[in-house]
């Protein structure tokens, strides 16, 4: 399934086999979250170099639902994307609702944010969500743990983790033939909020159960750079050098480096397009805001040497007047860039 072809230092460069292609790592995975990437089309983001989406299991069971989605064949024939697909398990989104969910052994129950209704979420029902969306990469689902947190607190949900992983990995077995995509793999998550010993710990459950690949969770949650970054350097090189190893939710340009610098092989992150509808580019001498009375004639590409087609044919000031006259074609032309650039 994966396949190391070479290292430098920590980093590494590889290859990840999925029942819809091979995927060349590291891997950056725009993010899908309702079935698209926002304003491109599957030929525009083959054509960005994008080898391998994100979908979001949380959004797409409320809207359409996982169900239609199944009865048209799945996501990939649903959004026409026929390269791999992987989908979170929801957990984040749960995570993000505060107030508005309830947490217990069994599960989370939350109000739903497009009716209102109370909606459930469990690892077997996640599971079986990503089952009938037919992902090619199945995510357990986690809590994932808040910042900052005690030791008590964060050994507490990373053991609630635990816990839901097992039942995660019965359900995706006791499931597998009934599946859209009975080739899917699995892949477990890591906690322990910022505590080497309960990383150590939650790393040693995940072995134990067993997984075709392992994402390092709870970054990205409003801790400083410097833990982040320090955590992935302490888990990184726990995890099976002959698994694939993935950090949720990041990041940044220079926070990609310094992943991949560290052993991490899979990315994913809004920040590329969301920021392009924002009016930001991002460049190889940094992020810069295209919205700026600087860029009025600026009649360079956003990049120089840049192959995409919006550098290729279009203006920073062209791109300045799209944007500031509110035109859709230039959150589009700015969204290219920026994937194009990660």
């Amino acid at each position: 399934m994966f396949e190391v072809l070479e290292t430098d230092g920590q980093a590494r460069r590889g290859r990840l086999q999925l029942p819809h292609g091979s995927v060349e790592t590291p891997v950056f995975q725009p993010c899908g979250t309702y079935g698209t990437v926002k304003g491109m089309t599957p030929v525009e983001l083959t054509r960005c170099g994008t080898q391998m989406l994100l979908g979001n299991t949380f959004h797409l069971m409320l809207r359409p639902g996982d169900q239609q989605i199944r009865d048209l064949g799945g996501l990939h024939n649903f959004m026409g994307w026929s390269g791999p697909i992987l989908t979170d398990s929801g957990g984040f989104q749960v995570f993000s609702l505060g107030d508005l969910r309830k947490l217990d052994e069994q599960g989370v129950v939350f109000k739903s944010p497009v009716n209102g209704d109370k909606v459930q979420l469990t690892p077997e029902s996640s599971i079986q969500v990503q089952g009938n969306l037919g992902s090619d990469v199945v995510m357990v689902l986690d809590e994932c743990t808040t910042h900052p947190a005690t030791p008590k607190q964060a050994e507490e949900s990373m053991l609630l983790s635990m816990r839901w992983a097992r039942r995660c990995r019965d359900a995706f077995d006791r499931g597998r033939e009934e599946s859209v995509n009975p080739g899917a793999k699995l892949f477990g998550i890591v906690q322990g909020g910022m505590y080497e010993n309960l990383r150590q710990a939650s790393l040693e459950g995940l072995l134990e159960i067993g997984f075709d690949g392992y994402a390092i969770g709870g970054l990205s949650v409003g801790e400083p750079e410097p833990e982040m970054l320090r955590m992935a350097e302490l888990t990184a090189p726990m995890l099976p050098a002959d698994r694939p190893r993935y950090a949720m939710g990041l990041g940044t340009p220079v926070q990609l480096v310094e992943m991949v610098a560290r052993g991490v092989d899979m990315f994913d992150c809004v920040l590329p397009t969301r920021l392009a509808r924002n009016g930001t580019a991002f460049t190889f001498g940094g992020a810069i805001s295209l919205k700026a009375a600087a860029y009025r004639e600026d009649f360079a590409p956003i990049e120089g040497g840049c192959d995409c087609f919006t550098c290729q044919n279009h203006t920073r000031a062209y791109l300045r007047h799209l944007l500031n006259v509110d035109e859709i074609l230039g959150l589009r032309l700015l969204t290219i860039h920026n994937l194009r650039c990660y």
